[in-house]
């Protein structure tokens, strides 16, 4: 795992994707459940408060894990205080606007966690690779992108993004899974392997997204997502660690309990 300084560039293939920490598996997993235990208390807790709003932005290659990180990590949550937003292709009417306002009205109100698959990173990833919008454009977002991030930790709202960063091999194998089992072929689709095919276009883009909209307000961290189950130790130890520095209490109580009367 790696947190990167604001500004940093990644290299992002010279970093182990298959890296476990040195942390055995099962040692790995216990940890896990102890943080999901962690991480329902500080769901309450910012609920309580409504101070605060969690973002969490998903990010990687196809088959990197983003939906399984949503389903291991936050499914000891309670599913009021939580929503999860896929960022697909656009609609006809989101694409009357501007790129952010799809992204913007499903950020997280102050009490809740939101999760992003995908996010509005998709304006300088896909949109830049399957060249979309010219250079003159999707190059402007990474400033807007900055400023939009700002803004929402300005307003009381904890930025955490994830670069989950799975090997090609590793890919290849999980794409072959979907592919053997019928129960998965819903999951698959030509446009993976288009992608697939424009494998390093992609890493250059992700890794110029990390540098240039990497910043102390809303940080990277890049996530070895080749085994599963330490992507997400990983990513549930950051967010744990996130929200516990939000210093958060239960309010006190706005009334005088020795003149409340139950009879």
């Amino acid at each position: 795992m790696a947190t990167l300084e604001p500004g940093a560039r990644p290299s992002l293939k010279d970093i182990d994707t298959a890296d476990t920490g040195g942390i055995d598996e099962a040692a790995g997993r216990a940890r896990l459940e102890a943080l999901r235990e962690d991480l329902a208390k500080l769901q309450s807790l910012l609920y309580a408060e409504n101070r605060h709003a969690v973002l969490v932005i998903l990010q990687g290659m196809d088959a990197s894990g983003k939906d399984g990180t949503i389903r291991n990590v936050m499914k000891g949550l309670n599913p009021l205080g939580v929503s999860v937003v896929p960022f697909k292709a656009p609609h006809e009417e989101e694409r009357e606007h501007d790129y952010l306002w799809r992204v913007h009205k499903r950020c997280p109100t102050k009490g809740e966690i939101a999760i992003f698959n995908r996010s509005h990173y998709e304006d300088v990833l896909a949109v830049r690779v399957k060249e979309l919008v010219p250079k003159s454009v999707w190059k402007k977002r990474y400033r807007h992108i900055n400023e939009f991030e700002r803004m929402l930790t300005d307003s009381g709202t904890l930025i955490l993004k994830f670069f989950l960063h799975i090997s090609k091999d590793q890919q290849k194998e999980r794409f072959q899974e979907r592919l053997d089992d019928p129960r998965k072929y819903w999951k698959f689709a030509q446009d993976d392997i288009d992608a697939r095919h424009l494998w390093k276009d992609y890493r250059e883009a992700y890794e110029d997204a990390i540098e240039e909209c990497g910043t102390e307000h809303a940080p990277w961290t890049i996530v070895p997502a080749d085994k599963k189950w330490y992507r997400n130790l990983v990513v549930a130890e950051r967010v744990v660690e996130a929200m516990k520095g939000l210093g958060m209490a239960y309010p006190k109580a706005t009334f005088d309990r020795s003149q409340i009367n139950m009879d």
